[in-house]
């Protein structure tokens, strides 16, 4: 019997009992269907969440501090003391970690801050970065450059909200943020000592301004590291040393994003406190991994019960067939012959159910997908967030996989009632009535 004899013979006995077939596969296309729309479900709101996260700055760069015996981002006693100093030593011994593509050393200023540009007042935090070139940060201008010369600041995007007109009186409309691109800025600096609050003037030039990142650089001054150095000596009284005193922080990038974990664990493991956006993005792509398992496993089930639908529409095939299984032996037909015959047609089932239940869970994704972004797009205009654009999203392979395991279940559902037809004996078979 060649191979399209089989599939013929195989088309012909279905479509001899349509009814009986169709109630059959009926289950498989709501077992298929409901595994294609929760698998999609999942997937959408996966891609949901990764765009909402595209914001969160980039994903290669991991953030630095030295090793505290308790909390880095806490301040005062809870933050421990100091066990591993950020020095020249600690740039060249991360940046020979494998997959480091640069290493970028921070150093805050340690005063007070306060900034005028005309009638205007401010405060923001002072930060030196290593290399003259904010790029290595992951940062872009919105206005100007990201090259740090003497005598000159790259402002974050929202530096500007920060200043407020001191003079304003009761009822009057507050002054809008001013402009701070290409401005001259005058910095107050103080510190406190014994003898009370010392100040220190500083004029600057604004020559970039940075596009929002939703991180702390939106809020940060840049300088010239050298010149934060120095400043922080006016603080503290004395010269800084930078193989006792050590660097604020470094700014590690790796080479690509799948190499930023295993980075991450070899600084952990030199000693340093160490953070990166990439491990909460891998984290939240774990949970939906296991939210795309559980409703698939839901779908699953579904499938599961219709495979019992299968395994019964098989057995009863063959208390029919009883009679025609036996004539089928007597001309030739062997054991083999008899289980291919009725395996193919509970496959046959199943891919039929499958083919369906793609068609009808893609359709009824399409639609759940325009209804719930179409509240969700109302959520935020409300809120101010940007909407979001996907909510069921289909991936390519997931309808292969699921004819695939539609067609294995039917398959499957049909090997007992099968192997039945199969050994039945020729001359029982034909006096069967």
């Amino acid at each position: 019997m060649t191979l399209r004899d089989f599939l013929t013979l195989i088309f012909e006995n279905l479509a001899r009992r349509k009814g009986r077939v169709a109630l059959t596969a009926v289950g498989v296309i709501i077992g298929t269907a409901a595994v294609v729309l929760l698998v999609s479900l999942g997937v959408g709101l996966q891609r949901n969440a990764a765009e909402q996260l595209g914001g969160i700055g980039d994903l290669t760069l991991i953030q630095v501090w030295p090793g505290y015996a308790g909390d880095p981002m806490s301040s005062g006693p809870d933050s421990g003391p100091v066990q591993e100093v950020i020095t020249n030593r600690s740039l060249a011994e991360i940046g020979a970690i494998p997959g480091v593509a640069a290493v970028i050393p921070r150093y805050g200023f340690q005063g007070g801050v306060n900034m005028v540009i005309g009638r205007q007042e401010g405060w923001g935090s002072i930060s030196g970065a290593g290399p003259d070139d904010l790029t290595a940060l992951g940062l872009r201008a919105e206005q100007g450059t990201l090259e740090l010369h003497r005598g000159t600041v790259i402002v974050g995007s929202q530096v500007a909200s920060n200043f407020y007109s001191p003079q304003i009186r009761p009822g009057q409309e507050p002054a809008p943020p001013p402009d701070l691109y290409d401005k001259q800025l005058k910095i107050t600096l103080f510190k406190w000592t014994e003898e009370g609050e010392v100040r220190k003037n500083v004029q600057v030039r604004v020559m970039g301004v940075l596009a929002e990142s939703r991180s702390e650089a939106d809020w940060t001054v840049y300088m010239p590291m050298d010149e934060v150095i120095a400043l922080n000596g006016w603080v503290m009284g004395r010269r800084v040393d930078l193989d006792k005193d050590g660097y604020h922080g470094l700014v590690v990038k790796a080479s690509d994003v799948k190499q930023v974990l295993a980075v991450h664990d070899q600084i952990t493991a030199l000693g340093y406190q160490a953070h990166s956006p990439q491990s909460f993005v891998e984290g939240i792509n774990s949970f939906y991994i296991i939210l795309q398992v559980i409703f698939g496993g839901v779908g699953a089930i579904a499938l599961l019960v219709a495979a019992i639908g299968i395994a019964n529409t098989m057995a009863m095939a063959i208390l029919e067939r009883t009679r025609e299984i036996g004539l089928m032996k007597a001309v030739g037909a062997t054991n083999r012959d008899v289980l291919s015959i009725f395996l193919g047609e509970a496959a046959g089932i199943g891919f039929l159910g499958g083919l369906g239940g793609i068609f009808v869970g893609w359709s009824v994704g399409q639609v759940v997908n325009v209804l719930v972004l179409a509240y969700l797009a109302g959520q935020a205009a409300q809120t101010g967030s940007p909407p979001p654009t996907v909510a069921v999203y289909t991936p390519l392979w997931l309808p292969v996989f699921t004819l695939i395991f539609a067609t294995i279940i039917g398959l499957l559902s049909g090997l007992y009632p099968a192997l039945s037809a199969a050994t039945l004996v020729p001359v029982v078979a034909l006096k069967y009535e």
